[in-house]
């Protein structure tokens, strides 16, 4: 086993080149990931403070990290460093047994029964929603079209609030947020990205606490409601404070998440019309204009380009963890105390695993290739292990409804010859707003 010293580094002069030509990391961050890959092989150095980053490539990188069979690898300290002050005590901020705990607790927010219900309060705000896209002329940017729905959906089912005024301040406070999480200035100076992120995360907290008192006392349907009042089998529940961080978090992921793979999978149908008309039929199959959760499974066409769309665009393109304890990988031994950063957005274009791996091509999820299935963790557009995302089932229904939607009202195109360009980090995104033409459908 060879020692931490002998593993490839990427020189300081290299990162900075790197950093610059992928937009300061946050544009095309897969050309710097490939180049390292291609140059040193699946463990790379990359000193970034106040940890040794080491990067790792490959499927087998993602399952020995994201399982974490032994329990060495804290999400909570890297993500606590980028996001901690902004969004606290999160369910992605928390390790081994407050973690376990606090999941526990919050699963009853995400069962069968509560995703079904979602799901029916949602079709009529989804069809609303989509019903505005038609109203324009010209092309809709879509990605502000759909980040005003998410925030209303996420308002509603999340909080149970009536839409008014207030979403907009929302909008902006969640972007604020994001935006701050990644900010390499991270001091409260008035006016700069780091100081808006944390004024957004104020307003947030103003905006729940004064909610508090009637979601503990009612029985509301939403999430907030539920959270408030759940309970784990031995009577256990969660404080005001730890429901105030996980929500204040959960909208953010719910909201961003979704509208970044909206976005992408739009683009990617008014590419592929045979893929739009394929799944359009598929709707259309159902016979039902507002399908419910379990009927939402049965559309398999939309399932695989929904799963294509996350290959290519996954909203969180690389995932750090760091250990706690020595470990071997790839014939090297590495420290405690280092940043293990893991990268879906890399594994999910390697050649090695993927066929054409840059082409959007929504038959290698059929059962018949199957491409998913050659590594257990070739695939990880919601994480691994103890930190999958629990959330998943909610984002995958709500991406398929509003598809669903859409797809049964217009047919949708973009310009000719227009590519999308896309921002990767922090979160998956189209730089231009995307702009896509809808046509009502006879």
């Amino acid at each position: 086993m060879k020692p931490f010293e002998e593993i490839p580094r990427l020189g300081f002069l290299q990162g900075l080149r790197l950093v610059a030509a992928s937009g300061g990391g946050r544009v095309d961050m897969l050309s710097g990931l490939r180049q390292q890959y291609d140059r040193h092989g699946p463990v790379v150095i990359q000193v970034s403070r106040p940890f040794k980053m080491v990067n790792l490539f490959g499927p087998e990188a993602n399952r020995v990290v994201l399982m974490d069979r032994d329990q060495i690898f804290s999400a909570m300290r890297p993500w606590t460093q980028i996001m901690g002050r902004i969004f606290t005590n999160g369910l992605l901020l928390r390790d081994g047994a407050d973690h376990k705990h606090h999941r526990k607790i919050m699963h009853e927010a995400f069962t069968r029964p509560a995703l079904r219900d979602y799901v029916q309060r949602m079709n009529p705000m989804i069809a609303r929603g989509v019903s505005e896209l038609g109203a324009s002329d010209g092309p809709v940017s879509v990605f502000r079209a759909y980040k005003q729905l998410t925030l209303e959906l996420a308002a509603s089912i999340f909080v149970g609030m009536d839409l008014d005024p207030t979403t907009r301040p929302m909008n902006v406070a969640f972007e604020n947020m994001v935006a701050a999480s990644m900010s390499r200035i991270r001091l409260p100076w008035i006016g700069r990205e780091f100081q808006r992120g944390l004024r957004g995360r104020r307003f947030m907290l103003d905006l729940l606490s004064g909610m508090l008192e009637k979601k503990h006392s009612d029985a509301g349907a939403d999430m907030f409601s539920r959270l408030c009042r759940a309970r784990t089998a031995e009577g256990e529940s969660l404080k005001d404070a730890d429901v105030l961080d996980h929500m204040i978090f959960l909208m953010m992921a719910a909201h961003d998440t979704t509208t970044s793979t909206l976005s992408s999978l739009t683009y990617e149908l008014a590419k592929h019309t045979e893929w739009q008309e394929r799944v359009r039929a598929e709707s259309r199959a159902l016979g039902v204009s507002e399908p419910g959760f379990d009927e939402l499974g049965s559309l398999e066409s939309l399932g695989m380009a929904m799963s294509e769309t996350l290959r290519r665009y996954p909203p969180l393109p690389v995932i750090p963890r760091v250990n706690t304890a020595d470990f071997e990988f790839g014939d090297f031994r590495i420290p405690a105390g280092c940043m293990v950063v893991v990268s879906p957005i890399h594994t999910h274009h390697m050649s090695e695993w993927w066929s054409d791996p840059f082409r959007w091509d929504p038959d290698r999820f059929s059962s018949a290739r199957a491409e998913h299935e050659r590594h257990s963790h070739s695939f990880a557009p919601f994480g691994g292990g103890p930190h999958m995302c629990l959330g998943l089932r909610f984002a995958e229904a709500q991406v398929k409804l509003v598809m669903h939607h859409l797809v049964s009202r217009y047919r949708f195109s973009v310009p000719d010859g227009y590519t999308m360009p896309v921002q990767q980090a922090p979160i998956s995104k189209p730089r231009d707003g995307l702009p896509v033409d809808f046509t009502p459908l006879e």
